[in-house]
């Protein structure tokens, strides 16, 4: 029974660690803001790293299962 909600958690890590990277990636290349009020120099590695810890995590989750 422990197995569905290490899953659930794992595939909610994965779609929002890709969905935050594919974001961070569009907006970078079109030199558009990814965080309001924040230079471009520390918003994007900011968001890659927050992206990054998220897809680490869901494959944690995914490898406690």
């Amino acid at each position: 029974m422990e197995s569905g909600p290490a899953v659930f958690a794992a595939t909610v890590f994965l779609l929002f660690g890709a969905a935050l990277l594919t974001w961070t990636g569009a907006r970078a290349r079109r030199r558009a803001p990814v965080a309001e009020g924040v230079r471009h120099a520390v918003a994007v590695p900011v968001a890659v790293l927050a992206g990054a810890v998220s897809l680490a995590l869901g494959a944690w989750c995914l490898g406690r299962v």
